[in-house]
């Protein structure tokens, strides 16, 4: 599967690697990652990143390695994602530590839902949220979405379900 790259204004979104592996691994090491199954071993982490790889051969879609495009650092992986257990298709996003705070989880976001809604043909999306994780709430209130419940997803517990606006409503939904 080959995996495309999307551009936006100040982010490159292409194929996550073993070039990502060690800040993934410190990502999964630390307490932020909390939010979304962590803390990991390394070899977890590995796995993990190995599952994000594979997702893109089994689903068609994935998750994409998120860098600065004046840079080339690596400050996150943000993607369409429907393992085995969600009840269906999310746009979910992680931020590598230092990276928060500066609006690219939702521009990347929001370039993967376009590219859902366009490329893929997605009438729908869902983000899923951790009810402690303020951040990730008021992000996906600037894509748009709406508290849709409450979920108990497998391996996470209860999580906040947030849809995403449709494809032709998501201008007007928008920040």
């Amino acid at each position: 599967m080959q995996v495309p790259v999307l551009n936006t204004g100040r982010l490159v979104l292409g194929p996550l690697g073993e070039a990502h592996f060690d800040a993934i691994a410190a990502f999964y090491a630390s307490d932020r990652s909390r939010h979304v199954g962590g803390p990991k071993t390394r070899d977890q982490a590995w796995r993990q990143l190995a599952c994000e790889i594979g997702h893109w051969t089994l689903k068609g879609y994935g998750r994409f390695a998120v860098t600065e495009a004046a840079t080339g650092a690596f400050v996150g992986n943000v993607g369409a994602w429907c393992p085995e257990g969600w009840p269906e298709p999310e746009i979910g996003w992680d931020l590598m530590d230092g990276s928060e705070g500066k609006g690219y989880a939702t521009e990347a976001a929001r370039a993967v839902r376009d590219w859902c809604y366009g490329t893929l043909g997605w009438t729908t999306a869902i983000s899923f949220v951790d009810p402690q994780n303020p951040a990730s709430a008021a992000v996906a209130r600037r894509l748009g979405c709406i508290l849709d419940g409450m979920h108990d997803l497998v391996g996470h517990g209860p999580v906040q379900v947030w849809r995403h606006p449709a494809p032709g409503r998501v201008s007007e939904a928008a920040e």
